[in-house]
Order: structure tokens, then C-alpha cells, then sequence
């Protein structure tokens, strides 16, 4: 069976009836779909029926080590350069795009990345299954903006999601968010400020982080005359 053949996954019965993603496949590569086939079953899991409750990143992982879960992980660009530069921690993408998620596995096949797992399905999904106190970072970069006020519900930043990532951050731990939406920066940086668990590492927006890599979805939004805003907050 082949990654394309797999339905579609079962909905668990705490599956979520408003979802903050479109789910969406596109056209993949050659070299997207070979990494696919090749490397998804050493380094792939779907949500959540790969996964036993609760979560044990010991087993995902073969060690014992720090781990980051990276939300919306896109062509995979930048977790592939973090993981890199961060070989002392582990770093489980989620994804829904097809392509994006070819794209990881191609990174991280080229770059002998052995501290990268992808899941595909529903972050959220994947958080409620993940022990409390498990991850040492959350990163949120640049998710979508469900920019119409109708859609607003549907955006990952907001009260109830925020309680849920925190829950799941060890003391200390950081949640980090990026967004070239001016008004949804702003929605963001409110509801963070807002939670009681969390403490906002800066005053107000945090300045551009040496560490999070420039995207081409990056680089595409400064050229469109967007700035970008990032908000790392510390649960207490």
C-alpha cells in the first residue's frame, strides 16, 4: 500500500467538529513522492491511528530527549533547518498537505536527519494525545489567518487550543507563534497574554528570532510589503 492509497482517518470521538485547516493533497514531485514511499513508514504516522494513548516520544524517538512539536510544519523547510542545528532535541511535525509532507521526508533524507518524526492529521488531535508536561516548545508559524470574521472560530489561536498547548509544555516550556497577519498578530498576541499559564517572554511582540529560519512563504509575505510578528510566551 502506498501513502496515496490510505483512507482517509477514522474520526476518534473526541474529533473536533470545527477544524482549523483546510484538509488538501495537491500534486507532488517525483523526488516528493519517492521520499514519500520510502520514508514514511520509518518516520510517518497518521493521526491517530498510529498512535497509542498517550503518546510516549521514547518510543517515537528511540531516545529520551527534548521534544518539539512543529504545527503546520508547511514544505517542511523550516523544521528540517531546526532539526539540523538542533540535533540534542527531537522534532514531530504535523502536517496535512501531501506535498509539504513529501517535501519533509526529502529533507529529511538528504540531510540525515534522524531526530525529525511527521505526522499527518489534525494537531490538535495529536496534542490531546501527547502526555502533559511533555514538550519542551510549540511552534506555530504562520498558520492560517481565516482572515473573514465568519471563519474566525476556525483560527488555531485561541483561548481553548492555547489552554490545551500549554497543558502539554514543560514548566518553562516555550510557545512560539509567527504571523504575517497584522490584525491576527494582534488576536494572538492577546489571547497568549491572556492565559494565565503563560508569560510573555518580551513587551508585547518578541523581536525576530536568530533561530527560526527564513521561509520562501516568508520571504514572499516581506516582498508583498507584509511585516511579520513573533510572540514567544513561557509557561509559568
Amino acid at each position: 500500500m502506498t501513502f496515496t492509497d490510505f483512507p482517509a482517518a477514522a474520526p476518534t470521538p473526541a474529533a473536533r467538529a470545527i477544524r482549523t485547516f483546510h484538509p488538501r493533497r495537491g500534486r507532488m514531485s517525483g523526488r516528493q513522492a519517492e521520499a514519500l514511499e520510502k520514508l514514511w513508514p520509518v518516520h510517518g504516522l497518521r493521526v491517530p491511528d498510529d498512535l497509542t494513548v498517550p503518546v510516549d516520544p521514547a518510543s517515537l524517538f528511540g531516545r529520551q530527549a527534548p521534544l518539539v512539536l512543529e504545527i503546520g510544519s508547511g514544505m517542511g523547510e523550516t523544521t528540517a533547518a531546526m532539526a539540523a542545528a538542533d540535533p540534542d532535541r527531537d522534532y514531530l511535525a504535523v502536517e496535512v498537505h501531501t506535498p509539504g509532507i513529501g517535501n519533509l521526508l526529502d529533507l529529511v533524507d538528504r540531510q540525515g536527519l534522524r531526530n525529525v518524526r511527521v505526522a499527518r492529521g489534525d494537531a490538535l488531535e495529536l496534542v490531546d494525545l501527547l502526555p502533559a508536561g511533555s514538550l519542551a516548545a510549540v511552534h506555530v508559524f504562520f498558520p492560517d489567518p481565516w482572515p473573514k470574521a465568519r471563519h474566525h472560530k476556525r483560527r488555531l489561536i485561541q483561548p481553548a487550543h492555547v489552554a490545551l498547548l500549554r497543558s502539554r509544555l514543560a514548566p518553562g516550556g516555550t510557545l512560539h507563534c509567527a504571523t504575517d497577519w497584522a490584525e491576527y498578530a494582534e488576536s494572538m498576541r492577546q489571547t497568549l497574554d491572556a492565559d494565565p499559564g503563560l508569560v510573555n517572554a518580551h513587551d508585547g511582540f518578541a523581536p525576530r528570532p536568530a533561530h527560526r529560519p527564513v521561509t520562501r512563504f516568508e520571504r514572499r509575505a516581506l516582498a508583498a510589503g507584509r511585516p511579520i510578528f513573533d510572540l514567544t510566551h513561557h509557561r509559568r
